[in-house]
């Protein structure tokens, strides 16, 4: 294709990226998005997620450091902290709490308000990125083997038009119907694999202790087992900017928290493997009611397995792979997915044969270490998948289950889990000699009977 202009739909954070991620190749960019987008650090339409705790793995902020240098240094001003990981990580795993390591790894944890508007406001600046809002796609055009444009509706007349383009981004999340529309240009459906912990969310805001905001806080996690005899559930207090907490509490089918303010402390208090939230917010002030969501299934699209695949379209974000936000891998996997956009075409060139397949094997690449690493757990929940967990995932979730048992008491091998949990380093580094080892001798320190807090930790906040 000549045309030089690239169509992204979705305005969202995976959206915003890929947009940057093209700019350089593109003679322009146009991101169409269904909402007025707000001007600051406020809620949107469209993104009621928001409302739960998210975090930017370091392997994401990497990524997103590399399309858009400055940000990290933006955000931080901005009141986020920089967390090491598990240096201030207080976290209770299904195995028993794991010790507050030597940094491996780190978390920016922001509010999701915040994140996109820094995104957006550094991305927009590029003249070469215009933002399309109040605006939806409707469908592809072209055929089975190229595509070459949209057709676009704009929501306020209704009115159609067509915008022609030579390359299409699909980032509109997990309402994508790039099913659908493919299917219309005759192209084979691909595999589709779900898996569906039955997870339900309950969130709300509070004002920290004073105490607590001047001196830092860790990340306090209570993590579910998808394995017993009870539902899974689990806790997550984040700190964020501006002074506050974000807590968001989760169970699978039979255990979800409910929707009301009375229940909230109740659930963190009594239903939790450890009441330590619900002590954390004892002097905590609500900010806000509770928000609920029960989007949480993990979701893939093979594409990148398609027999024929269409010129001058891909995929990506959580249209391609969603995942249990639990795990907070979802922002991370789309700032790497816009990364290795940019990456090949930088190789490939624009408009070069076969750069569509290119761009979607490598979008599959932070997706697939993602999506193991969330169904790897998930599918041992009842009912999460048709026919349950096979083989493969009972050896790999024994071996894993080992590791985590092993990270309680050991912090190489703790550092080693935690460099894949955050997308640092890929999952075969939990095979290598040293780590299959350190899994077979088991931990070197007796594990911890109580949270990891300090004193003067617990003091800050109040707890006596």
């Amino acid at each position: 294709m000549t045309d030089r202009t690239a169509v992204v739909l979705g305005g969202s954070l995976a959206g915003l990226l890929a947009a940057r991620a093209l700019a350089p190749f593109a003679d322009r960019v146009v991101v169409v998005e269904r909402d007025a987008l707000p001007t600051g650090p406020q809620p949107r339409k469209g993104l009621p997620q928001a409302r739960h705790v998210h975090q930017l793995w370091s392997g994401g902020a990497h990524a997103l450091e590399e399309l858009l240098p400055g940000t990290i240094g933006e955000l931080l001003t901005a009141g986020v902290r920089r967390v090491p990981v598990t240096t201030d990580m207080v976290a209770l795993s299904p195995r028993g709490w794991y010790r507050r390591w030597a940094e491996s790894a780190f978390v920016l944890p922001a509010s999701r308000d915040l994140l996109d508007w820094v995104v957006r406001e550094r991305v927009l600046a590029d003249d070469r990125i215009e933002l399309l809002t109040g605006t939806e796609a409707v469908g592809l055009l072209g055929s089975d083997r190229a595509v070459t444009g949209v057709r676009l509706r704009a929501l306020d007349s209704g009115a159609e038009h067509v915008r022609t383009a030579g390359l299409v981004v699909d980032a509109t999340g997990r309402g994508s119907r790039a099913p659908a529309w493919l299917a219309r240009l005759g192209v084979p459906a691909t595999e589709i694999r779900e898996v569906d912990s039955g997870i339900a969310y309950a969130s709300r805001m509070f004002r920290a202790p004073a105490e607590a905001v001047r001196t830092g806080f860790p990340i306090v996690t209570v993590q579910a087992s998808p394995r017993g005899r009870r539902p899974g559930r689990g806790g997550v207090l984040m700190p964020i900017e501006n002074g506050r907490w974000l807590v968001t509490l989760y169970g699978s089918r039979g255990g979800e928290p409910g929707a009301g303010t009375d229940d909230f402390l109740r659930y963190a208090r009594d239903e939790l493997a450890h009441p330590v939230i619900a002590e954390l917010l004892a002097n905590a002030e609500p900010l806000t009611d509770v928000s609920m969501t029960r989007t949480t299934a993990n979701r893939r699209h093979f594409y990148e397995r398609a027999r024929t695949w269409p010129e001058n379209l891909v995929v990506l974000g959580d249209a391609v792979c969603a995942l249990n936000p639990v795990y907070g891998h979802g922002m991370s996997v789309a700032a790497q997915g816009a990364l290795a956009v940019r990456n090949v075409l930088g190789r490939k060139g624009w408009g070069s044969p076969g750069l569509a397949r290119s761009l979607q094997k490598a979008v599959s690449r932070p997706a697939r270490a993602a999506w193991e690493l969330s169904t790897g757990a998930d599918v041992f929940y009842p009912g999460a998948t048709e026919n349950g967990p096979n083989l493969r995932d009972r050896l790999a979730h024994a071996y894993v289950d080992r590791l985590l048992y092993t990270a309680t008491g050991n912090g190489r091998i703790a550092r080693r889990v935690t460099d894949v949990t955050a997308l640092e380093r890929g999952a075969e580094v939990l095979l290598s000699p040293a780590v299959l080892l350190g899994a077979l001798l088991g931990p070197r320190r007796p594990q911890l009977t109580r949270p990891p807090l300090t004193t003067d930790e617990l003091k800050a906040a109040g707890v006596q």
